[in-house]
């Protein structure tokens, strides 16, 4: 069931007092599976008007941070998306907070004002610097981008391949300075789809000791997940996996065959290549 919001609802949480502390132990979600009508969670009991949350369980390294270290997000998250009413908030839950929170905040989460939207969540504006922007509904990404990767269907989802010389120099776990821009379209859909997980999995060639090999494997792949993190997706999404020179997709007897197993693989966790 898709889980909505009316504005005018979810305005209240935001003007939950801030200064109060974090309650000792978890707080329990008045939602319960009987409390949601049409798909809209039931905010008649008001369960955030207590003063602080503390977050617990599988989910909160998942969430944003605008939602996980701030009170106010706490605030948004416990009450609201603790569906089974444990007190903790497992990976599906958190999923479902960061999806309703970026369909409110909109594309720049960092500059969500939490007063003005409690204020007038109706109307809410993002006005920074005499400028003003209104919040998306929607998440959108860059369709055309994403099919120029070449997403290819795997057993495990829709795989892209990123040569070395894409990314990184010979020998060296050093993003290049163009290999941002490289991952930026994916930087933007893995924002507005926060429920898909990725898999970043670290090749060589049959150069080098094994050691060496698996060493540099597992700091390419983890160069490229830092990558995502600084363009803002959340790091707890990944899986991030060295092989070393254990599954060449071509020969290492010549270069180029050498050159096609120097790659990163990035894997769209159940998701279809066709997509895209």
């Amino acid at each position: 069931m898709t889980r909505t919001f009316t504005r005018a609802a979810l305005g209240v949480l935001m003007i939950a007092a801030t200064t109060a502390p974090i309650l000792t132990a978890p707080a329990v979600a008045q939602v319960g599976a009987g409390a949601r009508d049409g798909g809209r969670y039931d905010m008649s009991r008001a369960p955030w008007l207590r003063p602080g949350y503390r977050l617990e369980g599988a989910g909160v390294p998942i969430l944003f941070p605008e939602l996980r270290n701030t009170p106010r997000g706490r605030a948004f998250v416990m009450p609201n998306f603790d569906a089974n009413g444990d007190g903790r908030i497992n990976r599906r839950e958190a999923d479902d907070a960061n999806r309703e929170f970026a369909r409110i905040a909109g594309p720049r989460r960092d500059r969500f004002d939490w007063d003005a939207y409690g204020r007038n969540p109706g109307g809410y504006r993002g006005d920074r610097g005499g400028g003003t922007t209104v919040v998306e509904t929607t998440t959108t990404w860059d369709r055309g981008a994403m099919r120029n990767y070449g997403f290819r269907q795997t057993p495990r989802g829709a795989t892209l391949t990123l040569q070395e010389d894409v990314l990184f120099r010979t020998d060296s776990a050093v993003l290049r300075p163009g290999a941002i821009e490289k991952l930026r379209p994916l930087a933007g859909y893995l924002r507005g789809n926060p429920g898909v997980r990725v898999a970043i999995d670290g090749f060589t060639d049959s150069r080098g000791t094994d050691a060496h090999n698996q060493d540099l494997s597992e700091r390419r792949a983890a160069s490229v997940r830092q990558a995502f993190d600084d363009m803002d997706v959340v790091r707890a999404r990944f899986s991030v996996v060295g092989h070393g020179e254990s599954q060449p997709v071509a020969t290492n007897t010549t270069a180029a065959g050498m050159r096609l197993n120097r790659r990163v693989e990035v894997t769209l966790l159940g998701q279809r290549a066709d997509r895209f």
